[in-house]
């Protein structure tokens, strides 16, 4: 076998996307991790996020296979259950982020926005040193594979408006308020 062919049949293995569906207080959600890490929070099951997470992971990683993990995942699965019970404030998983240089460093940005308040879309672009970028930064946040665990439902409009969610707006209330009461709950303690 020439170096050739060898590096065409490594070119299509597929590369193995593990995953896993649970329930949470704000629907079902499917968890999705590439070998490098968490690379998409899905809002539904996976049959109804099959076409998107498909055309998706043909994009970033070409060729893959797509299997259910609940022991590779299992502990991502038990952490959002702690921050949907408020014992949770913060994620430390492996991500592997696809998307642009600048919707990672909007991704990476909304990391910084503290559990239980909110910033605008202003502030983010501001923080990574776009101040002109606003409605980039609305275009990212809207594009972010990992919500949830990227807070982009903290991310509100300049006159303090809620603005559009990727898992609709009763989601996004849901997950403030979640925040809000468990953030004011601990303050008092």
């Amino acid at each position: 076998m020439t170096k050739k062919q060898a590096g065409a049949d490594a070119a299509q293995v597929p590369v193995v996307l593990d995953y896993l569906e649970l329930s949470s207080p704000i629907g079902p959600l499917t968890l999705v991790a590439s070998p490098q890490g968490l690379c998409r929070v899905e809002f539904g099951t996976k049959a109804e996020n099959d076409a998107s997470r498909s055309k998706w992971a043909e994009r970033y990683y070409g060729a893959h296979e797509l299997r259910p993990s609940p022991e590779r995942l299992g502990l991502v699965a038990a952490r959002l259950a702690q921050y949907f019970n408020g014992e949770r404030e913060r994620f430390e998983e492996e991500m592997d982020l696809q998307g642009t240089a600048f919707q990672k460093k909007v991704w990476t940005a909304l990391l910084t926005v503290p559990y239980g308040e909110t910033a605008s879309y202003k502030h983010i672009a501001e923080a990574i040193g776009s101040p002109k970028a606003v409605r980039a930064v609305g275009g990212a946040n809207n594009q972010n594979p990992i919500p949830v665990i990227i807070p982009c439902h903290r991310i509100i409009g300049a006159s303090g408006e809620l603005v559009g969610y990727g898992g609709g707006l009763p989601t996004k209330i849901k997950l403030l308020e979640l925040e809000l009461n468990n953030h004011l709950y601990t303050q008092k303690q």
